[in-house]
């Protein structure tokens, strides 16, 4: 993979991240296109996986540092405790899936494109019954809401089944108001994505496998999907405030459509 491919794989990491149309589906895509499918991108895959966890960082560090006030300075419960306990509710079911399934999950990936195809196809179904949904709107999110938004987002490990378009969607046909769940979906993934990162260099140390590319291929890719990240996480909360994410749903349907008779016919 040379820095160009690694740009482009990183702006598209970035996009997609936050985006409703999974990321982990277009790089699929992605690296079929540029022709990196099977190369070792492990330790590029770590890399934009943290440069999309800065960049939510960096957009939403205002809610952030007042979550951290709010929980570690005083020893009263407070707003900022019960929403930090929810997002903690919301890791069970992908920690679980993680920990025990992990081999199962890493089996999905680089088996060619038709479950990536079906899998978007899912999605376009999903954010389009939670577009023309209309529950009775909850004034927060309940901690039983938080676990099945958990469920949603232990689902989409799979290639092309988005999750952010999986939380954010689930969370609206539950009745959270679009504001509320937008933020929750992309500050509950913060540290399944850091463990995720940190256990796969952990892996790589242990197992002494060789990077097997450049600096400047793994520079190019963080810089393209740190500063695509910001701009996506930044534009999907104010698209999802507006209740736009019936045009993802039409994207989804025409990718996933694509996908999959390329993969029939090819």
């Amino acid at each position: 993979m040379n820095w160009v491919e690694a740009l482009l794989l990183g702006i598209l990491q970035g996009l997609t991240e936050f985006l409703p149309v999974s990321s982990s589906g277009h790089l699929e895509i992605g690296q079929a296109i540029l022709g990196t499918a099977g190369e070792e991108n492990l330790t590029f895959a770590i890399i934009v996986h943290a440069a999309t966890v800065l960049s939510t960082i960096v957009i939403l560090w205002k809610e952030i540092v007042q979550l951290f006030s709010g929980t570690f300075t005083t020893k009263k419960w407070n707003a900022e405790k019960d929403y930090v306990a929810k997002i903690g509710i919301s890791m069970i079911p992908i920690f679980i899936v993680g920990i025990f399934f992990k081999d199962q999950v890493e089996a999905f990936f680089g088996n060619g494109l038709l479950l990536v195809g079906c899998c978007l196809l899912v999605t376009a179904g999903l954010l389009t019954f939670a577009y023309f949904a209309k529950p009775r709107q909850k004034e927060n999110i309940s901690y039983l809401d938080a676990f099945i938004i958990g469920l949603a987002q232990a689902v989409a490990v799979l290639p092309g089944l988005s999750r952010s378009g999986s939380t954010i969607a689930t969370g609206l046909i539950l009745g959270n108001k679009k504001e509320s769940i937008a933020q929750f979906s992309f500050l509950m993934v913060l540290i399944p994505i850091l463990g995720e990162a940190f256990l796969e260099l952990i892996d790589m140390i242990g197992t002494q496998t060789e990077i097997g590319i450049s600096f400047s291929a793994l520079a190019a890719g963080f810089l393209g999907a740190f500063v695509a990240g910001c701009f996506a996480c930044k534009f999907m909360i104010n698209l999802v405030k507006k209740g736009k994410l019936i045009y993802f749903a039409i994207y989804c349907l025409i990718v996933g459509g694509a996908t999959v008779i390329y993969s029939l016919v090819s």
